[in-house]
């Protein structure tokens, strides 16, 4: 399983394990990454995905799942939440072209 947070892109890191001594080891931090579900407005349907919880706190504080996948870059979405974008991308043109 890949310690990877889908919507941010936050992956595990490496450093040292510092002893009192100062011998030093290497150790690795892993992102502390839940699988989620979340519920879209645009769309009404529930998109599950592998993300760590700095990322969902953030989705709390911007409003929701759409309006945060779409400030994010593309290039840090993985290939599901891309998809998502695109499709939450379409529905709002979609909504503006109406109106």
């Amino acid at each position: 399983m890949s310690r990877r947070c889908e919507l941010s892109g936050v992956g595990v890191q490496y450093g040292n394990k510092v002893s009192h001594s100062q011998r030093k080891t290497r150790r690795r931090f892993e992102p502390n990454v839940k699988v989620v579900s979340f519920l879209s407005e645009s769309t009404g349907l529930k998109f599950k995905f592998k993300v760590n919880v700095h990322c969902m706190r953030t989705v709390e504080k911007l409003g929701g799942i759409d309006e945060y996948i779409l400030k994010v870059s593309a290039d840090l979405l993985s290939i599901p939440a891309k998809a998502f974008k695109r499709k939450i991308t379409d529905i709002r043109k979609g909504a503006t072209n109406e109106a």
